[in-house]
């Protein structure tokens, strides 16, 4: 960890930050809108056209944990500096593509970028902010990057049926590009100073095999067949690969993964509760856009002004989980964000009337948000800083990763459902059993909670911020340097 931020380090890397999230989801969001129109513009099949998603995914997916431990290792900034130029570059890819595979070879660049971006970023702010300041940092930045979710559909749409989707990409270029010139002059260094300059290649390889055949999986599993031999055989493979990555890292002598951060009891629950939420999201975004055009008959322009609602507490979530982390432990945030999601997921498969149902579904946005937002937050505060990359590495892994599985079943779900009753009591019944779900997990996590507090018993905290039973936030620096997997931190 680098020294004490100057008030101009600060605010470049929050701005930095904040701009290269923004981008990421604002292209994350407005490219499902554009398949139709690449399909159409290349003569492509849409189901070729949606590789332009798979490819990104799988190539995100695969570097959140390495992009998070690069950075921690040999240095945040030059990380971020590397991340957000190659993003900026497979935008400027995208724009130009002559073809098809062009566009996603550009968006795999674009995916390795966001890899590192995303956990890098968290990781910066992190290190730049002090204690005191950097919840509210952290929520801010989230705040701003879910202003990109919201307005992602919009801008997806507008581009496609006006000037084309290629602006999308244009105008993804000159935000990144300023994200990158400001990271260059503002943003300070810092890494993991207990860590040496080297990183575990074969820790990387098996990782990345195994994430990519599981996305893979997921993402194709629906056009080829759960039951096809590729299908299987990339399930197969993610289960050895994974196994090789957890043998390795028990084995290496500077792993990847320190696995004693999964005996870090407030960071498990956090990133149980925000996956679990986050897998929510997804859910409710697929199955209510389904039914407000083919239950409800809106289009998409219609439809997406009804998403507005939700969207506009999405992207207030990041502030508010960071207000609201000033007055409750982070396990008790995310406990809430999961009773706010799970009832409303539930009370939104019941309500009809317009009058309600547009409230209730902004709760529900409310609650999800805050859920997959706020886990960013929370994992920074009980963990050392020394190693926020690697943490926050680890939990995007698990939220896009899941939230791609939770997206697969649920459309599996609703097809073997539909020949039997309408895609209404279908949609319904896939948001109760969702809301149940998170309902279920939240229990669960303040179950715990309340056990360990109730037995006086400790449990690893990390460093970071740990937040113990009772009394003020322990400060790291008057904690010490504690060792992820050691049972001497206070509880969550």
């Amino acid at each position: 960890m680098g020294a004490e931020s100057s008030p101009a380090a600060r605010t470049g890397a929050f701005v930095a930050g904040a701009v290269a999230l923004f981008c990421i989801q604002l292209d994350f969001f407005a490219l499902n809108l554009a398949v139709p129109g690449i399909a159409e513009e290349f003569g492509v099949t849409a189901s070729a056209a949606q590789w332009t998603l798979s490819a990104y995914m799988l190539a995100i997916g695969c570097c959140f944990i390495v992009g998070g431990r690069v950075g921690d290792v040999f240095g945040r900034r030059g990380a971020l500096l590397a991340g957000t130029a190659l993003f900026a570059a497979g935008s400027v890819g995208c724009a130009l593509a002559p073809g098809l595979w062009a566009l996603v070879g550009a968006r795999i660049v674009q995916g390795v970028g966001a890899g590192f971006v995303f956990p890098v970023s968290v990781a910066v702010i992190t290190n730049a902010f002090p204690d005191a300041t950097r919840a509210r940092a952290l929520g801010a930045v989230f705040g701003i990057a879910n202003v990109g979710t919201a307005l992602g559909p919009f801008v997806g749409g507008g581009f496609t049926e006006g000037p084309g989707w290629r602006w999308i990409f244009w105008l993804l270029a000159p935000l990144s590009l300023l994200a990158l010139v400001v990271a260059y002059v503002y943003v300070p260094d810092s890494r993991d100073p207990t860590a040496p300059r080297q990183l575990d290649l074969t820790g990387c390889a098996t990782v990345v095999v195994a994430l990519a055949a599981l996305t893979l999986a997921v993402e194709r599993g629906s056009a080829w067949g759960w039951d096809h031999a590729r299908t299987l055989t990339l399930l197969a493979l993610f289960a050895a690969a994974g196994a090789l990555f957890v043998r390795r890292e028990q084995r290496a002598r500077h792993p990847l993964i320190d696995l004693g951060l999964f005996r870090n009891t407030p960071y498990v629950l956090v990133t149980g509760t925000g996956t679990v939420t986050n897998m929510g999201y997804a859910v409710t975004v697929f199955v209510s856009t389904l039914y407000l055009q083919q239950v409800r008959g809106l289009s998409p322009l219609e439809a997406g002004v009804v998403f507005l609602a939700p969207a506009a507490l999405v992207a207030l979530s990041g502030p508010l989980g960071a207000r609201l982390s000033g007055r409750m432990r982070p396990v008790s945030v995310m406990a809430l964000a999961g009773t706010v999601a799970g009832t409303g997921m539930i009370v939104l498969s019941v309500v009809t009337a317009w009058w309600l149902y547009v409230p209730v579904f902004a709760w529900c946005g409310l609650g999800l948000g805050l859920g997959w937002t706020f886990a960013s937050v929370a994992t920074q505060q009980v963990v050392t800083p020394e190693r926020a990359g690697e943490a926050s590495g680890v939990l995007l892994t698990f939220l896009v990763t899941l939230g791609g599985v939770a997206l697969a079943a649920a459309a599996s779900a609703i097809t073997a459902m539909v020949p039997e009753r309408s895609p209404e009591a279908a949609y319904d019944a896939i948001l109760r059993c969702g809301g149940a779900v998170i309902l279920a997990a939240s229990a669960v996590v303040l179950v715990v909670r309340h056990r360990l507090a109730g037995t006086g018993s400790t449990t690893g905290t990390g460093g970071g911020q740990p937040s113990g039973v009772g009394g003020p936030a322990e400060s790291p620096r008057s904690a010490g340097t504690r060792t992820p997997g050691r049972a001497d931190g206070p509880l969550p």
